[in-house]
């Protein structure tokens, strides 16, 4: 199907019409969707691999940084790699009808919460055309259809790759209309998907803060705010200072470039003289560049100067911003003014400050004694996501299949009429 021209209110309308079919398939007959995609991906290698070439000559012809260029990269690895995930995707339980809670009232009516599919899944997204496969098909499994609108710098690749999956799912006797590409040049096509409420029943930004802001402030469908991830990890006085420096250089170091590597490191100042000199060091002999107070500033004369722009920057880099509190509870109230509410991260041998960082810090999830790179839905044990949440509103933290997905009671009686 060519929906090169195809409006959004028209793209939205078949894609209600597929979710309506999608939300009474069986597990059996989306994972053999899944599985046909994924060797439909693999055989449409050197198509895929084709239009990704023209994407990437555009984007160095227009100057695109080679960091930009490497994610909008696709090759035979990568492609296999997308096939393995939604292979992976296929093997997870399938969230459909789970009953949430059930129990039966006093007067015999049987009452069920189960899971639903939300129907129809907008997503946004920026840069890496690898999405495209990994969003198509987290919202099949879970009974969705999906709009995808990919940033222009890849537009031939997810229309590529789009096209291959439609098929495919077409071919295992699911709709084609389940997986469409939201195309056109510009912002516009972007805003009429915003736009789409009544048609779009949840739209999920995925890329930097400026769009993620855009969606949130434009849109009238509701939205799943993915934020960024100014990420904290904090010594704490009675921390094991050893286990502490390998926590903080996995977090800032193992992948810089990711939403849950750490951005600042909080230090207790009873610690500070006998953690900071050593990390300081290990962290410029990792290339890190320290941006730190006038307190870790006396041990190291080469640490530049932090301002308030270091304190709030998810940095996406090797750069860290370093600071000595005199308490946990210092701790505490800095991050909550600069944070972004996706991971922090403590490192102590106290039960009782875990257990008050735990209960203050207020963001999607908290790591004791742990990298903040754990924070990912493979990591943590429930597969591929969509993304992390940074909201409070249905789904918080790495969103698996669960959150794609919403509750229906279902009340069942013998003729009961209410008095």
């Amino acid at each position: 199907m060519d929906d090169v021209t195809i409006p959004v209110p028209e793209l939205g309308r078949r894609a209600r019409v597929a979710a309506a079919d999608l939300a009474v398939r069986t597990r059996a007959e989306k994972d053999a969707a899944l599985l046909a995609m994924a060797d439909a991906l693999e055989v449409h290698t050197s198509a895929i691999t084709a239009a990704n070439d023209a994407d990437v000559a555009r984007a160095r012809e227009n100057g695109t940084s080679e960091a930009i260029i490497d994610r909008l990269r696709l090759d035979e690895a990568r492609i296999t790699g997308m096939a393995g995930g939604l292979r992976q995707v296929a093997g997870l339980p399938d969230p459909v009808g789970e009953v949430v809670r059930g129990y039966a009232l006093p007067n015999g009516l049987q009452v069920s919460q189960r899971r639903v599919p939300m129907g129809v899944v907008g997503i946004i997204y920026e840069a890496r055309p690898n999405v495209t496969a990994d969003a198509a098909g987290l919202a099949l499994k879970s009974g969705n259809a999906v709009l995808l609108r990919g940033s222009s710098s890849a537009a031939s690749s997810n229309a590529a790759v789009v096209e291959v999956l439609a098929a495919a799912a077409q071919t295992a006797g699911l709709p084609a209309e389940a997986v469409q590409l939201v195309r056109g040049e510009g912002h516009e096509p972007a805003k009429q998907l915003m736009r789409a409420r009544g048609l779009v029943d949840v739209l999920v930004p995925r890329g930097g803060a400026g769009l993620i802001r855009s969606v949130v402030e434009e849109s009238t469908v509701p939205v799943i705010e993915t934020g960024v991830g100014n990420c904290h990890v904090y010594v704490d006085a009675d921390a094991d200072l050893a286990q502490a420096l390998q926590i903080v250089l996995n977090a800032k170091t193992q992948r810089p470039s990711v939403c849950n590597a750490a951005e600042t490191l909080l230090v207790h100042a009873d610690v500070a003289a006998r953690f900071l000199p050593d990390a300081l060091s290990a962290l410029r002999t990792a290339g890190v560049t320290v941006h730190g107070d006038d307190r870790v500033r006396a041990y190291d004369a080469d640490v530049v100067a932090a301002t308030d722009d270091d304190w709030a920057a998810e940095y996406l880099s090797l750069d860290i911003a370093v600071a000595v509190v005199d308490s946990l509870d210092d701790a505490v109230a800095h991050i909550r003014t600069w944070g972004s509410g996706h991971t922090e991260a403590i490192v102590t041998r106290s039960l009782a400050a875990s257990r008050r960082f735990t209960a203050t810090t207020d963001s999607a999830a908290v790591m004791v004694n742990a990298s903040t790179r754990f924070t990912d839905g493979e990591q943590l044990g429930f597969g591929a996501e969509i993304g992390i949440s940074t909201q409070k509103l249905h789904a918080r933290g790495p969103m698996g299949l669960p959150e794609l997905t919403t509750t229906t009671y279902v009340v069942t009686g013998e003729g009961h009429v209410r008095g």
